[in-house]
């Protein structure tokens, strides 16, 4: 659940657990010949305050790393999202919000899984702990929107997941190549994902399932064509005016690249559901041109 977004920043979010990109200390992000032939195929920005890193990194490490042998290099610092950073990769995967916090929450420990399953006990400290005014902010800058642009024009696949679409309310380039723009989402609930175009290849093998996840809406801004995906509360659930149905998969060629979405995310039961893991490795094949 996002807050009221606020005027855009430019701090970078603190680092959580992450893998190989992250642990090299800035060495992986030199823009050398060298260091690019070292990168991994994947490029993975994971992780906000409301999607731990940690479920991402090992969601996406079964479904893609493991099981396609696609190697993959996780991080959730948004600083490191530049053309030089993204020189040498072949894939960009995004699973995060277009928010940080770089002053913390403000005492709000509502999103601490630990404390919330142990019953939200009264938080007390001696001596006090100093208190500051949560502020979020938006992290992208214009730079990291056209890094992002500029990659896939130029032959990159971008494999945008579940709350990406907030990232699009930050930075008109990256909402381009995204093709959307977050609107929403009410609680967790469950509800079906439908297909909409069986004849797409990232749909082949797949049927409507049923799941319990965070229903996104977003604002479609790209050909109707494009889409073969939409969520669906059969029980006539809706979301402030949106209704009951959002769009929940899109893909179409950007430039020499290929972008796709999928809104299925929020939880590690969500990203190795059956069905969602046959659509994350159909989509990356078919950015990757691979089918």
């Amino acid at each position: 659940m996002f807050p009221k977004p606020l005027p855009a920043g430019s701090l970078p979010c603190l680092p959580s657990r992450r893998t190989t990109l992250a642990a090299l200390a800035g060495a992986a992000f030199t823009p050398l010949a060298a260091s690019a032939a070292r990168k991994a195929t994947a490029f993975a920005l994971i992780g906000d305050r409301f999607h731990n890193s940690d479920y991402i990194r090992i969601g996406l490490t079964r479904t893609i790393a493991k099981q396609m042998g696609v190697s993959v290099d996780f991080t959730d610092e948004t600083s490191t999202l530049n053309a030089e950073t993204l020189d040498g990769y072949k894939v960009l995967i995004i699973l995060r919000d277009g928010m940080v916090w770089p002053e913390g929450y403000g005492g709000d420990e509502s999103t601490n899984a630990a404390w919330v399953a142990t019953g939200r006990p009264r938080l007390t400290f001696e001596p006090p702990v100093p208190q500051v005014k949560a502020q979020s902010q938006f992290w992208m800058k214009p730079e990291q929107g056209k890094a992002v642009r500029q990659f896939v024009e130029a032959g990159g696949s971008a494999l945008f997941l579940h709350n990406t679409t907030h990232v699009g309310l930050t930075d008109p380039d990256f909402r381009h190549v995204l093709g959307a723009v977050y609107t929403g989402h009410p609680p967790i609930r469950t509800f079906k994902v439908k297909v909409t175009n069986p004849d797409h290849p990232i749909t082949q093998g797949v049927s409507d399932f049923i799941i319990t996840d965070e229903q996104h809406y977003m604002t479609y801004d790209k050909d109707p064509k494009f889409l073969f995906l939409q969520t669906v509360n059969e029980a006539g659930l809706t979301y402030e005016n949106q209704g009951a149905t959002a769009q929940a998969g899109w893909s179409y060629d950007y430039g020499k690249g290929r972008v796709a979405y999928l809104s299925p995310g929020h939880m590690l039961s969500d990203l190795w559901h059956p069905q969602v893991i046959r659509l994350q490795q159909n989509a990356l094949r078919w950015t990757m041109r691979q089918k």
